[in-house]
């Protein structure tokens, strides 16, 4: 028990101190304390410096996140590793499709926080991939607006969107609240996306 004590301490000193020597502070004050299960929005996605950031805010702010992945990489060596980042393995071979797979993933854990970035790419998009919404509608979970701000230097937690009856009105408020967030390379960035 010490071990991991110890494990998590080095960690939580480690982040914070990565996330202060680039300037940059995390905000998780939107994010309901009891909420377990959610699809949490990784936006904007235009540099590869999104991802340590937002993995060091996410882990301060008390979310233990997970990601898809092929499922070959999770055979061989290095499969145990992406079990313990976080990673799930996604079978594109299973005649169940990606959000039945994801359904089914959500209904067998207690927690789960599984991050996607809509946008796809780190290169500008005319519109976001809608797998977030239909992963979050069928598992009866929430999307939860994840945000790098690199103006204000803000790794945060935005608007929770609970009410998934209508795809356009998600959008819309997903639209509204990514105009005001700064990407590191705004000509890689949509926040208007259809």
């Amino acid at each position: 028990m010490l071990e991991i004590s110890f494990l998590c301490s080095m960690w939580s000193f480690l982040f914070k101190a990565y996330l202060k020597l680039n300037g940059w502070k995390f905000d998780a004050h939107n994010l309901p304390a009891d909420l377990k299960k959610f699809v949490l929005i990784a936006a904007p996605h235009t540099s590869n410096r999104d991802y340590p950031l937002a993995q060091a805010a996410f882990y301060l702010m008390g979310m233990k996140v997970h990601f898809l992945a092929k499922k070959s990489l999770f055979q061989g060596p290095f499969g145990k590793l992406f079990y313990r980042w976080g990673g799930i393995p996604v079978d594109r071979s299973s005649k169940f499709n990606m959000v039945e797979q994801l359904k089914e993933k959500f209904v067998q854990t207690e927690e789960l926080a599984l991050v996607i970035s809509p946008e796809g790419t780190r290169k500008a998009v005319p519109t976001w991939k809608s797998g977030y919404y239909y992963i979050a509608k069928e598992a009866g979970v929430p999307i939860v607006c994840g945000y790098l701000d690199y103006k204000k230097k803000v790794a945060g937690i935005g608007p929770v969107v609970s009410n998934l009856a209508d795809f356009d009105e998600v959008k819309s408020t997903l639209r509204e609240f990514y105009r005001g967030i700064s990407p590191k390379f705004s000509n890689n960035y949509n926040p208007d996306f259809e």
